[in-house]
């Protein structure tokens, strides 16, 4: 091959690989063209919608407010989650406007909060409520009881209320009705089968329970250890008692908002059919809607 020769091939090649870069670099240009008008009506989507900021605890509420993202959406608000690990700065961030709402309490609490603390918060609603149940160790039925037998129960005067409710629906105990749910051991009035109630921290009770003929366990501390409220515990709360309808989950909002169209969309968001799947299929019985 000549001199002339050799510089024409070198020149078809260089152009070769030049057409093949503007294709390439033009294949890539349009394909980018294509998705940008995408992109950009999703983020125009976005912007047009209001945006709900919402305070929560990470499970279960965060999770529950994830699955009502959708509906919010399609009642125009952009929901944002905010998670936190403490019961005082959801209320605080609430009272001072940087939430819109918070999910993480019951409604006794937000009461005591608010007197504690001069903040102006509200219930806009109940969801769920985490129930307690008998759970057998020693002794696997309420009826194979043994005169004596020992029954251990959460020590603080909330959930200890609950526990002895529990026991009573169960046929085990009496408790005087003028207690109510601040009732504790020495609010027994009938105890036929001489049970030994024992008052325990509530999150140790699933450690201590091989150690008891049986123990009255919160939900939320029952998952951790592996126990089922649906199918280990013998009896449970249902959402009609006393103690499911006053220590509901609640949304809270700052007073004079309960009734905004913000707060209904919330409301009805967490109130939908597809929130209440969640949770029933989800929780294995420990968080239960009350809707």
């Amino acid at each position: 091959m000549n001199k002339k020769t050799k510089k024409a091939a070198s020149l078809l090649l260089l152009a070769g690989l030049t057409a093949s870069f503007v294709v390439g670099c033009g294949n890539g240009s349009d394909k980018q063209a294509q998705q940008t008008p995408a992109n950009d009506q999703k983020q125009e989507e976005k912007k047009d919608l209001e945006k709900i900021t919402v305070g929560a605890s990470p499970s279960p509420h965060a999770e529950i407010l994830e699955v009502a993202k959708a509906a919010l959406a399609e009642k125009g608000y952009d929901l944002e989650i905010v998670t936190f690990t403490d019961y005082v700065q959801p209320n605080m961030s609430l009272e001072d406007g940087s939430l819109d709402a918070n999910y993480f309490q019951h409604e006794p609490y937000l009461l005591q909060f608010n007197e504690e603390n001069n903040t102006h918060l509200v219930s806009a609603g109940a969801i769920h409520y985490e129930p307690m149940g008998i759970f057998p160790s020693k002794t696997k039925t309420i009826e194979e009881l043994a005169d004596g037998a020992t029954i251990a129960v959460p020590n603080d005067t909330t959930n200890e209320a609950r526990a002895l409710l529990l026991l009573e629906k169960a046929g085990l105990i009496k408790v005087d009705p003028e207690a109510g749910l601040t009732a504790t051991k020495y609010d027994i009035t009938e105890n036929p089968k001489n049970l030994v109630i024992e008052e325990i921290e509530a999150a140790q009770l699933p450690t201590v329970l091989p150690d008891f003929d049986m123990a009255v366990i919160n939900g939320n501390y029952a998952i951790p250890a592996k126990l089922s409220v649906a199918n280990d515990a013998l009896i449970t709360e249902d959402k009609e008692s006393e103690a499911a309808q006053t220590y509901g989950n609640i949304v809270a909002v700052k007073e004079g908002q309960e009734d905004s169209e913000k707060t209904k969309a919330l409301i009805e968001a967490l109130k939908s059919d597809a929130v209440k799947t969640y949770i029933n299929d989800t929780y294995d019985g420990a968080v239960v809607p009350i809707f």
